[in-house]
C-alpha cells in the first residue's frame, strides 16, 4: 500500500479532486501555505494499492497546471548624495503551480 501526499495550488484542487473521485480514488484535503510565495495550497492525502500509483500520478500530472506570476520582493537601496536610503519593491516573475508529490510506503490502512 502507498500513501501519496500531493501539494498543489488551491486553484487546481477542485478539478484534481473531481478527476481522482471519478476514477475511484478518495482523498483527504488539507489547507496548506507555501513557504516562499506564501500562496495558499492544498495538500491531498491519497491511500492506494501499489499497482494504482501510476494511474494517480498521471491524474495529478494532467490536472495540476503551471502558471507564471509576478512576486514583489523588497530590496534595500543604500543612501547616496541625492536620495536617502529606501526600500524598493522589485518584481520577480516566478513559475508556480504544478504538483509536488511524495509517495510513501504504508504498512496498514484502516477505516472505522
Amino acid at each position: 500500500m502507498k500513501l501519496i501526499l500531493a501539494v498543489l495550488c488551491k486553484e487546481d484542487k477542485y478539478d484534481t479532486i473531481e478527476a481522482l473521485n471519478k476514477n475511484g480514488f478518495f482523498v483527504t484535503e488539507l489547507a496548506t501555505t507555501g513557504g516562499f510565495l506564501k500562496h495558499k495550497n492544498t495538500t491531498l492525502l491519497i491511500g492506494i494499492e501499489n499497482d494504482q500509483t501510476d494511474e494517480v500520478l498521471q491524474i495529478l500530472k494532467e490536472q495540476a497546471s503551471h502558471r507564471k506570476t509576478v512576486k514583489y520582493t523588497s530590496t534595500h537601496l543604500e543612501s547616496g548624495n541625492i536620495c536617502p536610503a529606501a526600500n524598493c519593491a522589485v518584481p520577480v516573475t516566478v513559475e508556480m503551480g504544478g504538483c509536488t508529490v511524495f509517495v510513501l510506503s504504508m504498512e496498514t490502512l484502516a477505516k472505522f
